[in-house]
């Protein structure tokens, strides 16, 4: 377990249980990542856009424009922040 993660990521790690608390802004209702989308990435490190969309129950043509909507969102405030990431 990380001290990166929060707390109650911790505990749900620690007793291989899913978080039960859904109005939590890290819940998904993807049980195979213990309903927390900081423990999955914590367990999967990065992604591919369809095992995102897996995820959150949505397609990986969905993600891919929200990806897209948020690149071009950072590219006008942050331009430089953008060229980071795409490295």
């Amino acid at each position: 377990m990380s001290d990166r993660l929060r707390e109650c990521c911790n505990c749900c790690l620690a007793h291989d249980v899913s978080c039960p608390v859904q109005d939590c802004s890290q819940w998904i209702d993807y049980e195979e990542d213990n309903n927390c989308t900081l423990i999955a990435v914590h367990n999967n490190g990065a992604m591919t856009l369809r095992e995102i969309g897996d995820r959150l129950g949505v397609s990986f043509v969905r993600v891919k424009q929200i990806e897209s909507e948020i690149l071009k969102k950072l590219d006008k405030k942050f331009p430089e922040l953008k060229k980071q990431l795409l490295k």
